[in-house]
């Protein structure tokens, strides 16, 4: 204590200029410093209070038509103990609902063409199949979340009759698809129709009442955030629920109504650092960015892949190549929520179609058990936990921050250090700072990792330690 009284009344005696440069150097030494401490950038205020069995939660995104051979509910089912075995505890399914046949794409639609909100596609199975496998993931201990398609309805929707004047109209007062896209199988809904939004809350209740834990929001740009503030106020009186919006910006439908967006410009900045397009400090900056724009308290969702990456933009493989083991330690040990497509435990490496049937195949693969580790590691580590479960991320400035993107994250004597070479060359790391040194496990190789180091650290192209302690 004498000792700080001490370096205070010196620090008050030394000219500006040189107090600067005194701080300057003792943050330089430190190596370490919180992402995004900028000063004049104050993040938004989030109210929405999560469920608690979302505090640790991995997702798993369900194509039931591409699944299996069958493409239903059934013959999906008989892979939940696999996935329960794998560690993911919230399935999302994509949409569930009967698909429009009027303008319909394709041999058997999109599913995101919804004829009916209150029913199961025939495609998939019944309703009592899909409440089995509601009730099979429960007794796993697993969470089931639907797709909710809220902007928009198929030409054949029972609503275009009853309810003609929730729709928005063309120039011509004809049903329109939305403008500005080429979804021609669906036709645009007007959210400034009160009756609408009730309708909506009823459906939702519905749901939640049959058993399922929450709802992805696709594509909600065009509805009121007051709605799903509404809806979390309603649905939460049931039990708690998550829900997760297919935006990612504006932020404000996190303010009280979401838990959880997507990030979407990670996974671009994911593909052009791959493709040697863009550079590891724009993923600090990227970071600096993420901890003055959202609140600790608020969920991002992390992904390398997703249904629409997957059959439009291409495969994890063709996208980033050797970087997946890379990118996927970094999603699952950073800040948000991480997500996996089907099959992409399984190696997938084609682009499902959309359409049509196109079924994943199943087979033994070297990334099952890569990602069975990630998941046991987010599960089993506080410090990495989901929103404010979890601990901040603290940069490490390395001797090679062009290629090397360190930091580590802290939650009580739980402390977790990642390394990652997320360029094509061969690294070797010198030195940490000595904040960090202690003894740690290198959690995929097993071995003791003692730090100050005495010997450099080694990555080959596209290389990845995490160490545990």
């Amino acid at each position: 204590m004498k000792n700080i009284i001490l370096t205070i009344q010196i620090m008050e005696k030394l000219p500006l200029s040189i107090l600067i440069l005194f701080l300057a150097l003792t943050i330089t030494i430190a190596g370490c410093s919180v992402f995004g401490q900028k000063k004049g950038i104050k993040p938004f205020h989030s109210d929405v209070v999560h469920p608690e069995w979302s505090k640790n939660s991995v997702l798993y995104e369900v194509n039931v038509r591409q699944y299996t051979e069958q493409g239903t509910f059934n013959a999906f089912a008989e892979h939940l103990p696999r996935l329960k075995a794998l560690g993911v505890d919230v399935l999302w399914f994509m949409p569930t609902f009967p698909i429009g046949v009027l303008n319909r794409k394709g041999e058997l639609g999109s599913y995101y063409s919804v004829k009916d909100f209150l029913n199961v596609n025939p495609e998939f199975g019944t309703l009592d199949d899909f409440k089995s496998v509601l009730k099979k993931a429960h007794e796993l201990g697993m969470k089931v979340i639907i797709d909710w398609v809220p902007n928009h309805t198929s030409w054949d929707n029972n609503l275009t009759i009853e309810h003609p004047e929730w729709y928005v109209k063309d120039s011509k007062g004809k049903f329109s698809p939305p403008i500005g896209t080429d979804w021609t199988d669906v036709i645009q809904l007007d959210w400034s129709k009160k009756g609408l939004q009730d309708y909506m809350i009823e459906a939702l209740k519905f749901w939640v009442n049959t058993g399922v834990d929450g709802f992805r929001i696709d594509h909600p740009h065009n509805t009121p955030k007051e709605f799903w503030e509404r809806a979390r106020t309603e649905l939460t009186a049931i039990k708690p629920v998550l829900l997760i919006g297919e935006i990612e910006e504006p932020t404000d439908f996190l303010e009280k109504g979401m838990d959880m967006n997507y990030a979407w410009e990670m996974y671009h900045l994911l593909v052009n650092i791959a493709q040697g397009k863009d550079s590891v400090r724009s993923l600090a900056k990227y970071y600096e960015k993420e901890r003055s724009t959202y609140p600790n308290n608020v969920y991002r969702l992390q992904f390398l892949t997703n249904h629409d990456e997957n059959s439009w933009g291409g495969t994890i493989d063709s996208l980033m190549g050797d970087g997946q083991r890379a990118f996927a330690t970094l999603i699952f040990t950073a800040k948000g929520v991480p997500l996996i497509y089907s099959g992409q435990e399984d190696c997938l490496n084609k682009r499902l179609k959309f359409f049509v049937k196109d079924p994943i195949k199943w087979d033994t693969c070297i990334l099952t058990g890569f990602y069975k580790d990630l998941i046991s590691l987010k599960k089993q580590n506080r410090a990495l936990w989901n929103g404010e479960a979890g601990s901040p991320m603290v940069k490490i400035k390395t001797n090679k921050d062009k290629a090397i993107f360190a930091f580590y994250r802290e939650k009580d004597d739980n402390r977790i250090i990642v390394l990652l070479n997320l360029s094509k060359r061969s690294i070797a790391l010198k030195s940490l700072p000595g904040n960090l040194n202690d003894e740690y496990t290198d959690y995929f190789t097993r071995l003791r990792t003692v730090l100050p180091l005495t010997d450099s650290l080694r990555f080959e192209p596209w290389g990845y330690k995490v160490l545990v302690r």
